[in-house]
């Protein structure tokens, strides 16, 4: 009796769950079916205006201009609507973004600003989103009041300084008497070293300048947004980290194509230039991809710029991707997914060797060597043996395919380099020119020092990134940026330190030991240069969304263990009870 009343209850509980289950696939095709059809009005409708806008453009001005208007607005409207898709694109196209500008947009601005196209409906397709799902903007409201502190200071010397300077007049419109300043008896006013002092007077747009210098600035910031609501579960997660090392290991591929047929001949680099041209980067000699090179080895002057637009910021994708690799190495889950990490990290020690750029033969083994104490991994012996004889087999295979003359070479460079012009006296020198050039207390203005910005107008020379700082916004401005960014080392160092899910917390102290590097790290401008920007307000990001992830892994293991328990006393009941007959 008692068997088959039992019988009866479990065909009930099965048919429940089988109409239950039918209800639910109903209502993902229903929501299937509307996605699709929002998604198809969507591309109908962008076309449409796409064609209306791009067809009387290339025939007014150009067909490249036009085609690109065509193509920019279908896509900054599906990327509206389809938030973290854009954002995921942003993250691959990034990487190609300067191949694609010279190779198929011919270095035209539109192409330069391709990249935003994905970025900034994204981001503000994402606003929307937690808007209409009230779901909170701030992600980390301690961190609000360093970034308004360091936003006010921005905006004061943009509309005080900047803004000053375009009320001036133009340099142009000036005669010769009145360029410079004169006492009331019409006599030349002279400075304490007794030189003349000019009439202030612009040669720019300063505005607009500061402008496009507050949004390099932070342009970025809105990423530590983006990255913690793209970042859902512990599998999002991974598929970032393994994404990232799939990119890392393509782009230093293509650079090895790159190096080959630049050493096989088949690309002509530099070499055949005269004088000066012999050790400066080119655009026109640009190969298979990126941009602007310098190769001539007859000199021993070799910069290549690998899918980017220039040697600096190729430099510095590699320098991001050291630390991507590392953590991707060391805390996957998969055993495949961590030989890949190790793979990248080789193509990338190897790159950075190739690619000519001291910085980065210098900085992806510092970083790694860093990474390997400030993380703990070099304590876990079982995983780093390993890892290490397997990082030094596939270097070895890579290096057996370079000439050591060549490699000795680039270390003999590298030295030779830092013997001529040590890093600590060119910052220093860099402080001085800064400290000297001080006017007032809020700087020479946003922009006056950013190299992108000099569209609008002439910069100031100043190469590495604090002092930039200090020559752009003064010692107010500089002190507010470093309290901000030493506000977030602290606030992400809190958030890695509270996780207990050991996976999490791996990859969250390989981000937070990049975050650590590039926030105080002196030498030139790595919060100005993709992808460095982009990696780290994106991992911020994610590091403030880990305590939640974390939270959620911690009560699934205590739902599945208490599965397992009551499963367990089932079973243990089940043998006691004697079966009723």
């Amino acid at each position: 009796m008692t068997r088959s009343l039992g019988k009866r209850q479990s065909k009930k509980r099965q048919r429940d769950n089988s109409s239950v289950d039918i209800k639910e696939k109903l209502a993902q095709k229903r929501k299937a079916r509307e996605t699709r059809r929002k998604l198809m009005g969507l591309i109908g409708f962008s076309l449409f205006f796409a064609i209306l806008v791009g067809v009387p453009l290339s025939f007014s001005i150009s067909p490249k201009i036009g085609t690109s208007m065509g193509l920019l607005i279908p896509l900054l409207v599906v990327c509206y609507n389809y938030p973290r898709t854009a954002l995921w694109a942003f993250l691959i196209y990034m990487p190609f973004s300067g191949t694609i500008t010279y190779w198929i947009g011919g270095g035209n601005a539109l192409f330069q600003l391709s990249k935003d196209g994905f970025y900034i409906p994204g981001l503000l397709g994402l606003i929307q989103y937690c808007r209409r799902k009230r779901q909170p903007i701030v992600v980390s409201k301690p961190l609000l009041t360093t970034l308004i502190f360091l936003v006010l200071c921005a905006l004061l010397t943009l509309f005080f300084v900047n803004g000053f300077r375009q009320l001036l007049p133009t340099c142009d419109s000036l005669s010769e008497y009145e360029k410079f300043l004169r006492d009331a008896n019409g006599e030349l006013i002279l400075d304490a070293r007794g030189v003349v002092i000019t009439t202030p007077c612009k040669e720019s747009i300063p505005f607009a300048q500061g402008i496009l210098g507050l949004k390099i600035l932070l342009g970025y910031v809105p990423l530590i947004f983006c990255g913690y609501y793209l970042v859902k579960d512990k599998k999002q997660l991974l598929f970032l980290g393994r994404l990232l090392v799939v990119l890392a290991i393509i782009c230093c591929g293509l650079a090895f194509i790159q190096y080959w047929m630049l050493k096989t001949g088949r690309c002509k680099g530099t070499d055949h230039l005269i004088g000066v041209d012999l050790f400066k980067p080119k655009l026109d000699a640009k190969c298979f991809i990126g941009g602007s090179l310098l190769y001539a080895p007859s000199q021993g002057q070799i910069r290549l710029p690998g899918t980017f637009v220039s040697p600096w910021h190729w430099s510095w994708f590699l320098v991001g991707n050291a630390a991507i690799c590392f953590s991707v190495a060391f805390s996957d889950t998969a055993f495949f997914w961590r030989n890949c990490g190790l793979v990248g990290m080789a193509m990338v020690f190897i790159n950075a060797i190739i690619c000519g750029q001291r910085l980065a033969l210098a900085v992806v083994p510092g970083v790694i060597i860093i990474m390997l104490f400030l993380t703990g991994k070099i304590a876990d012996i079982k995983r780093f043996i390993p890892i290490g004889i397997g990082l030094g087999v596939v270097l070895f295979l890579g290096f057996s395919f370079l000439n050591p003359d060549f490699i000795q070479e680039r270390i003999d460079s590298f030295v030779d380099r830092w013997n001529a012009s040590p890093p600590y006296l060119f910052i220093q020198n860099q402080f001085d020119f800064a400290i000297r050039n001080q006017k007032g207390i809020l700087g020479w203005g946003l922009g006056s020092a950013t190299n992108s910005t000099r569209i609008f107008g002439d910069v100031a020379l100043v190469e590495t990134y604090h002092p930039k700082l200090l020559f752009e916004m003064g010692y107010l401005g500089l002190g507010a940026f470093m309290i901000f960014v030493t506000h977030l080392c602290f606030l992400t160092f809190k958030a890695y330190r509270s996780l207990k899910d050991k996976c999490l917390q791996s990859f969250a102290s390989g981000f937070w030991v990049f975050i650590l590097i590039i926030s105080y790290f002196p030498y030139w401008y790595p919060l100005d240069t993709d992808p460095v920007a982009v990696y780290y307000w994106f991992f911020a990001g994610i590091i403030f969304k880990l305590p939640v992830i974390d939270k959620e892994e911690q009560a699934k293991l205590k739902a599945q263990k208490a599965a397992e328990d009551a499963l367990k006393k089932r079973v243990k009941t089940r043998k006691q009870t004697p079966s009723v007959i």
